[in-house]
């Protein structure tokens, strides 16, 4: 047995038996065949034409390059488009348009509102175009519908919504950024006022304490120095100038001229001359240093002045005294001087009051200094702290500055921008293409449909012919009789026909070409139809 099944599959495949097959059961295969084609083709016919409406939309870039005017729009432009396929497939929007439009009539009156959103959410499809590097520059929205004139309709409707609907999506989200950066503009304009009032109270508090006055309270407290050092000069000056005035007021009281002591005339007048020398040696020395508006240089020549003047005025009363002795006629002063030595004696009290001012006004005046000293000194010591907090006041101040900025040219470019939407000059969608009115149905497809009746056919005959293969148990040929029989064959007899047989297997033959010629044609008909008429 194993032997005769691998005899049997190394046997060559027999056309010939096949073929008689074929012929045998010809009947059995064309009319099933024919059958299962114009089933489907008319199924295709029954089924109700849908006509599908499409629009293509170009997403336009802004007319205003992006290094001029910064959009203030973020995410992608897929996903705005999602949000936007979102609002416009809300069930609120579809009832809007389903009623506007009087869409699904006769599906209204048996189904609920939501069932007919949803059929009419199938209805439309999006489909996104993208170019070579992926990125979307347009997009089709589709509408099917029965009605072509009624799918040209919505798929305007449709499309009036996108380009709206972008448009309102970008401006308001245009201008919340703008009011979002105005928001946080007005608080970083409030700590930054924060900040400069807080370095302006810091700077009122310790005014001559800052960093930057460091320069100056050192040129101030070197100029103190120097100032008390000068003070202190001209205040051991006026001292010795006090000494000299009160020895020389002294001699002139103790030591009164009379008409008969002529032999004194001259008492006093050298140690005035020696006072002017040491005067006129400080001034050529004041002079090597100062200019002649230096107040010292100023105070030593009238100091020299009235030292001359004094001098003058002693040398003319000793001369008066010594060519007229008859006119001192010996009367005194109060204090018992005589009158004719009371003028020098009066211009030496007199300067000598004066000295004492200019003592007392010194030594006022060192003290006045020797006070501010210590303080400009307290200020320097005090530098390094002050700028350390004014450091960190500083700093706040400095970031709260930058944010302010930044903020505000980040609002500017903003409001640019904003303009810019509400403009219509940002990207936008443009209708290229207006919704078509379709003319062929999209749905169903009978052509397809035609080429799926054919292979249903074949399958059906080739179903039928097989079943019947395997239920005939009749011999046809010369091989099944040898594997039946298992025996050697002798002789054959052959196939005799009688006319009639003959006439009628003519007729037979010629109906079986007639039948399938009609088949191809209706085929070939219904095809063209349904390629024609969609």
């Amino acid at each position: 047995m194993l032997e005769e099944a691998l005899d049997q599959d190394q046997q060559p495949f027999d056309w010939r038996s096949h073929l008689a097959i074929l012929r045998r059961r010809r009947w059995l295969i064309l009319l099933p065949f024919f059958a299962g084609w114009l089933a489907v083709w008319m199924v295709s016919w029954w089924l109700p034409s849908i006509y599908r409406s499409g629009t293509l939309i170009l997403v336009e870039q802004p007319t205003v390059p992006q290094q001029f005017v910064v959009p203030n729009i973020a995410g992608d432009l897929q996903e705005r488009l999602q949000n936007i396929t979102q609002q416009i497939l809300s069930r609120t929007r579809l009832l809007h348009i389903i009623e506007g439009l009087n869409l699904y009539a006769k599906e209204r009156q048996r189904r609920t509102p939501d069932e007919i959103v949803e059929r009419m959410r199938k209805d439309i499809e999006i489909e996104l175009v993208r170019d070579k590097n992926n990125q979307l520059t347009a997009f089709n929205i589709y509408y099917s519908s029965r009605d072509p004139q009624v799918a040209q309709r919505v798929t305007s409707e449709l499309s009036n919504l996108f380009i709206s609907e972008n448009l309102e999506a970008r401006q308001a989200q245009s201008q919340s950024t703008t009011k979002f950066l105005e928001s946080e503009l007005e608080e970083a304009r409030k700590s930054l006022s924060e900040q400069e009032e807080k370095v302006r109270e810091f700077k009122d508090q310790h005014l001559g304490e800052l960093p930057g006055q460091m320069q100056s309270n050192l040129q101030i407290l070197s100029g103190l120095q120097t100032q008390l050092q000068t003070e202190e000069e001209a205040l051991n000056h006026a001292k010795q100038q006090n000494v000299y005035l009160e020895s020389l007021l002294g001699q002139y009281r103790n030591h009164p001229e009379s008409p008969k002591s002529g032999s004194n005339a001259s008492m006093g007048l050298p140690e005035i001359d020696q006072e002017l020398q040491k005067l006129r040696a400080q001034l050529a020395d004041l002079t090597a240093h100062y200019t002649d508006r230096h107040p010292d240089v100023r105070k030593l020549k009238e100091q020299i002045a009235r030292t001359e003047k004094m001098r003058d005025q002693f040398a003319a009363g000793l001369r008066s005294k010594i060519v007229d002795p008859e006119k001192a006629d010996g009367s005194t002063a109060p204090d018992g001087i005589p009158l004719r030595d009371a003028g020098p004696i009066m211009e030496l009290e007199s300067q000598l009051k004066v000295n004492k001012i200019e003592i007392a006004n010194r030594q006022k005046a060192i003290d006045e200094i020797k006070t501010k000293i210590p303080d400009y000194q307290v200020r320097l010591n005090r530098s390094p702290v002050m700028e350390q907090q004014l450091a960190d006041l500083t700093r706040g101040y400095d970031q709260s500055r930058v944010n302010y900025d930044s903020l505000l040219k980040k609002k500017n470019d903003s409001e640019l921008a904003t303009s810019l939407e509400l403009q219509q000059q940002g990207e936008h969608f443009r209708v290229l293409d207006p919704p078509s009115l379709p003319v062929k149905p999209y749905s169903p497809k009978r052509l397809q449909l035609c080429a799926i009746g054919l292979v249903v056919g074949l399958l059906l005959g080739g179903a039928t012919t097989a079943g019947a293969e395997l239920l005939d148990d009749r011999i046809h040929d010369e091989k099944t009789l040898k594997k039946l029989i298992q025996i050697p064959v002798l002789s054959e007899i052959p196939n005799v026909s009688t006319d009639t047989e003959t006439r009628a297997e003519r007729r037979d033959g010629w109906l079986v070409w007639a039948t399938t010629s009609l088949v191809l044609v209706s085929i070939l008909a219904g095809s063209a139809l349904s390629y024609f008429r969609g």
